[in-house]
């Protein structure tokens, strides 16, 4: 089953979703310095042979808080193929050396078990301070995924250490959010469940994708468990799935993913799905799994003085590869809800994002919702200023963009729960505003499979998937939500 960037397309169809050439060439030109690094990479790890040596890479700061950061990186025996040109995995320990000076790094977190799929945590950090770290296996420096080649940054919010080998990195932890903390809400989408093979992109003879080890659990269904499991041990008293839940709409992957998110909680009342392009059916096999009293698929909910708005942005006939669409009767609804109380802090999630910016693959405006939809969903932000966040999958990828409509709102696109880099991001509202934060799923199977995923599109999916820069995936803003309270009974 293709992702959301595939065609299973009659051939008509097929080409309104190809991207021009002036978007091929910008996607290559910035791509070209990531390639040339890889194949420099992989002929210096094939000159290496001696069985004692060991290679640390794919270095990346994916969590950082105004009080702790999450390191990761992988470390695997030189040499060595698994059959995708990547190295097998070396078992081994793994620590963070940091401090506030790169000439002292006096402090160390480690994980506490030899693993070749490193996830150090650090805590009880200093907000709005400066902090310099190196990561390391068995003395070897780990290096980053290197997405400075495309203008993001994969190790820290500096360019400190810039082209170095292993470090000293840098990243400074933001203030937190202002006033008390009332409640986090986990947003995912793209769980596929049904999928098999991740990253046939657009139908494309060069890019094979990739399968899940034999003998090892489907991974659609693997990271839909870790990202609950993930999600209820950071705290999220919500989660909303932002569609695409299964792969293509047949009634038992949507019931799979029914027992999956169950484990969550209780749906309607603990967390709140809706419909992507891949879940349609002729039957409605979506709403019977996960069906909302009086709705036609869309819905709005208070819940302690936060407003969730639930959108069914492929509420139309087609193949699924074209653009999203609302339809007359939702977008009306919809401007009417914000219309009742244009100061209520409200949150609104749909699978199609309303812009598809800065993508360094030719993502077309087809992936992204009907543009005068877009915009009409945009205006009415512009006049309700309640409205602090909107939600939305589908490009796979974590993209922070603030509306120059309504700059109050921030336009947050989350990565795919399926694949690497596998998780999701959780909203933490406080009084005066609010921070988002992805994290990767912890489960060392879910670790397995999100560095074998990373191989997606010839091995550049990171440098679309991960976020091109750590505020990409961190980031932390202002804004009056005194009006919600601690939903009951979570005190």
């Amino acid at each position: 089953m293709r992702c959301c960037f595939s065609a299973h397309l009659p051939a008509l169809a097929a080409l309104s979703a190809f991207p021009g050439p002036c978007e091929v060439l910008r996607s290559g030109a910035r791509l070209a310095p990531a390639l040339l690094r890889s194949a420099s990479a992989a002929v210096r790890r094939a000159a290496s042979a001696h069985p004692d040596d060991l290679t640390a890479v794919n270095l990346e700061l994916v969590t950082l808080t105004e009080d702790r950061a999450i390191i990761t990186w992988y470390t695997g025996i030189p040499g060595t193929n698994d059959g995708m040109g990547h190295p097998l995995p070396a078992i081994t320990e793994g620590e963070v050396v940091y401090g506030t000076h790169p000439a002292h790094l006096d402090r160390t977190a480690s994980e506490g078990r030899p693993t070749a799929h490193h996830q150090v945590e650090l805590t009880d950090l200093e907000p709005g301070q400066t902090y310099y770290y190196q990561a390391r296996s068995r003395g070897v420096a780990a290096t980053p995924t290197p997405l400075h080649l495309v203008r993001g940054n994969a190790v820290g919010t500096s360019a400190f250490g810039f082209g170095s080998g292993g470090g000293p990195y840098s990243f400074t932890t933001p203030q937190p959010p202002p006033g008390r903390h009332l409640l986090s809400v986990a947003l995912c989408n793209d769980l596929h469940l049904g999928e098999t093979t991740a990253g046939l992109v657009g139908g494309l003879p060069l890019l094979r994708g990739v399968v899940q080890q034999p003998g090892r659990a489907p991974y659609p269904e693997l990271m839909g468990r870790a990202l609950v499991e993930e999600a209820r041990r950071r705290g999220a008293d919500l989660l909303l799935a932002g569609g695409d839940i299964s792969a293509g709409g047949s009634a038992h992957d949507l019931g799979e993913a029914r027992r999956i998110l169950d484990g969550f909680g209780t749906h309607g009342q603990d967390y709140f799905v809706v419909r992507g392009n891949h879940d349609r059916s002729r039957d409605n096999t979506f709403r019977t799994a996960f069906p909302v009293a009086d709705s036609p698929g869309y819905f709005a909910r208070d819940l302690g003085g936060l407003r969730i708005i639930g959108l069914d942005t492929y509420a139309k006939s087609g193949n699924g590869a074209d653009a999203g669409g609302l339809g007359a009767e939702q977008l009306s609804w919809f401007r009417a809800r914000l219309r009742e109380a244009p100061d209520q802090p409200t949150v609104v999630f749909g699978h199609h994002p309303l812009t598809v910016r800065d993508s360094v693959f030719p993502v077309t405006r087809g992936q992204q919702l009907d543009r005068r939809q877009a915009r009409a969903l945009v205006d009415a932000y512009a006049a309700a200023p309640g409205v602090f966040l909107h939600h939305a999958g589908h490009t796979h990828r974590n993209k922070r963009t603030v509306l120059a409509r309504a700059p109050h709102v921030t336009h947050q696109e989350v990565a795919a729960a399926k694949e690497y880099p596998g998780g999701f991001t959780l909203l933490r509202i406080h009084s005066g505003g609010y921070a988002l934060n992805h994290y990767k799923a912890g489960d060392m199977a879910a670790r397995q499979w999100g560095e074998r995923s990373r191989r997606v599109a010839a091995g550049l999916w990171p440098h679309h998937a991960l976020g091109r820069s750590v505020t990409d995936r961190n980031s932390v803003r202002t804004h009056d939500l005194s009006g919600v309270t601690m939903l009951t009974g979570r005190e």
